[in-house]
């Protein structure tokens, strides 16, 4: 295996603005711990308490239906990866990208779910948030906790979808915050 250039790769990061990256297994006491170090990081660059939590709700909503997708679907160690970036922007905008690997199926409900959510204004989102409270609770996610993360981004919501084999695709989410 070839040596990974460290410093070559702070330099990306520092040049993206990025001030969270993770990649590998994700368990409850990770995500929070990640989640408190975010919420630390930001309060110290004296961001606004609704920033901070607008990002952190984002980030932990993200992450936790990633870590509960792959318990439900008893992936492996190597299908139960995430990869979670945060970075911020010129602008003073945060953006949170997450991925993970998800049935081909799963992925293209998933997209389609955000698509149709990214064509909503915030009036329209408000309406699905309530008529969705109104709905009996499933597990099965895409839900009430997405459109709160719809609700929150300042654009709306992109997702990628890219093949790995057969069954398999890795399903990408960009929220900008």
């Amino acid at each position: 295996m070839e040596q990974l250039d460290i410093l070559a790769l702070r330099e990306r990061f520092v040049q993206q603005n990025i001030v969270l990256c993770f990649n590998g297994p994700f368990s409850s006491m990770l995500i929070q711990e990640t989640g408190r170090a975010l919420r630390n990081y930001m309060g110290r660059l004296s961001e606004s308490p609704s920033a901070v939590m607008d990002v952190f709700s984002v980030y932990i909503e993200t992450t936790q239906n990633i870590h509960k997708y792959a318990l439900a679907q008893n992936f492996d160690e190597r299908q139960a990866t995430a990869t979670v970036v945060v970075s911020r922007a010129d602008s003073g905008t945060y953006i949170v990208s997450v991925g993970n690997i998800v049935k081909k199926t799963d992925g293209e409900v998933l997209s389609e779910r955000i698509r149709s959510l990214a064509k909503m204004d915030k009036y329209e989102l408000k309406a699905a948030y309530k008529a969705q409270l109104r709905q009996p609770r499933h597990s099965a996610g895409a839900g009430l906790g997405l459109i709160a993360v719809a609700r929150k981004a300042r654009e709306p919501l992109k997702a990628s979808l890219k093949s790995l084999d057969e069954d398999y695709a890795f399903f990408s989410l960009r929220v900008v915050i």
